[in-house]
């Protein structure tokens, strides 16, 4: 009775198996046709990136300064136009774009194209008004460098569509093996079990499709370790092979999707920190053009070199680690912009031990430290500020660095301290929700995520009225130029 009933299983299975050799090809249609169109969308927005890319890099700028001197007129000339033809291509890009990390770099660069054409307006506006060739060349200068963050945007833009083509490459190449596996199994089932189905079932079958089934079972279970022997039995060896080819595929999938996971979270990370404050922006062009117009010209050159070398650190051709030396660097720049702007509330000082500054470690985690630890302590108390930033090693032997944020301002009570240390334990639940600890929790977070157990993340000690310190430690770590660790 038993073999007549895996008899009719297996002439179920037979039929079964001549009509699941067409889904191979159906699938593999459908696959074919949904590949060509993301490629086709990646190519077009790689083209139309680059072209819009050229246009505000070169013509753009080269059109403006045509006018400045006076080769073209204002009426007359093709900024609009050319305007146009970028904002006519970013929302091209913005329909045809599925990679949310692309999506992403178009919202980026959409504000940029926003604040060109308001600083063209501008431009225009004052040339109306008579300005001077050296006030048109100066706001031609921050026309240039607006063109050329766009410009990195959009190599970023392209990066990501060309990361993208690559998973689609990828994805391309296992459907592949995928379907060869598939076609070869369906094959050799179906042939095998056509000839063999009545006359070795029960002895030759049985054991081993009980085996598949523990193994199944384990795999359900989350047991990836497991695997089968080899039956040697030639209708379901390569059934065996594949299934722990499978078990295998599927380990190696969740650890790759793990992987793209936190390398999806780094690249995010990098995305927010390449977005300099608006208002520091403002207020740092507001200072430069306040002491002009006082002629205090030695601070002019003095907080535009600080602002110059605090931009390229920032950027650092986007590079993620730079020397424990450039991140405090990149801090001083700050402070001087700072002090030259507060002046009368606060003083600084930077305390590092001089061994440490050839290490490496992951950039711009102090200045959001250093900008909380003005904005709010230092503001919020009477009288002259004290902020001091430190590094040194946190053991005797110098197996990790410590990095210290004090200030003396108005400090935290206990229950805002408590409210903020929990915020970063729990932002992430919903970051949307934090108040003034955005910035604090932005470290806190990349610390985490790139050192991993490495590191214990932010650590904040504060008394009301008497200041606040903030503090972490890192790895010590050996900078090498290969890890694009380059003076920027």
């Amino acid at each position: 009775m038993k073999n007549k009933s895996l008899k009719k299983t297996l002439k179920i299975t037979y039929i079964a198996l001549l009509l699941i050799m067409l889904i191979p090809s159906i699938y593999s249609i459908m696959v074919s046709h949904i590949h060509t169109r993301r490629y086709d969308r990646i190519i077009s927005n790689v083209s139309n990136a680059n072209r819009i890319n050229g246009i505000a890099k070169n013509d753009i700028p080269a059109e403006l300064w045509n006018i400045i001197c006076g080769k073209k007129k204002i009426e007359d000339g093709r900024q609009y136009e050319l305007m146009n033809e970028i904002t006519t291509g970013l929302l091209e890009m913005f329909k045809a774009t599925k990679n949310p990390l692309s999506l992403e770099k178009l919202e980026v660069a959409n504000r940029a194209n926003a604040t060109l054409l308001q600083n063209i307006h501008i431009l225009v506006e004052q040339m109306g008004f008579g300005s001077t060739v050296s006030q048109n060349e100066a706001k031609l200068d921050e026309i240039r460098t607006i063109t050329l963050l766009f410009s990195e945007i959009m190599q970023d833009f392209i990066l990501a569509e060309i990361e993208s083509a690559s998973e689609t490459n990828v994805s391309i190449k296992n459907t592949s093996i995928i379907l060869t596996a598939i076609q070869l199994a369906i094959t050799i089932l179906a042939l095998l079990i056509s000839m063999n189905s009545f006359l070795t079932v029960s002895e030759s079958v049985q054991k081993p499709i009980n085996e598949m089934e523990k193994l199944s079972t384990k795999v359900a279970n989350g047991d990836l370790s497991a695997r089968i022997d080899i039956p040697h039995v030639e209708e379901l060896d390569t059934l065996a092979e594949n299934l722990n080819t499978m078990t295998r595929q599927i380990d190696l999938l969740i650890q790759k999707n793990m992987e793209e996971q936190k390398n999806f979270q780094k690249a995010e990370m990098k995305a927010l920190q390449a977005q300099i404050t608006p208002h520091f922006l403002y207020n740092t062009f507001d200072t430069i053009v306040w002491l002009a117009e006082e002629e205090k010209t030695e601070e002019v050159v003095r907080i535009t070199k600080a602002f110059s070398d605090f931009l390229r650190i920032s950027l650092s051709r986007g590079h993620e680690w730079i020397t424990v030396g450039q991140e405090l660097e990149h801090i001083k720049n700050y402070l001087t912009i700072q002090k030259i702007r507060y002046a009368d509330i606060m003083n600084y000082k930077i305390d590092v031990d001089e061994n440490l500054l050839n290490l490496k470690m992951i950039k711009l985690v102090l200045q959001p430290l250093v900008e909380n630890a003005i904005y709010h302590g230092i503001k919020n108390r009477r009288g002259r500020g004290e902020l001091s930033v430190t590094a040194r090693y946190a053991d005797e032997i110098h197996s990790k660095i410590l990095f210290e944020v004090k200030d003396n301002g108005a400090g935290f009570t206990d229950e805002r301290l408590r409210q903020v240390r929990e915020e970063l334990s729990t932002g992430a639940q919903d970051s949307e929700k934090l108040t003034s600890v955005y910035g604090l929790y932005n470290v806190n977070k990349k610390l985490k995520l790139y050192y991993g157990e490495e590191t214990d993340g932010l650590v904040i000690e504060s008394e009301e009225g008497k200041g606040s310190c903030i503090s972490f430690t890192l790895p010590c770590t050996v900078f090498k130029e290969s890890e694009g660790g380059r003076n920027v």
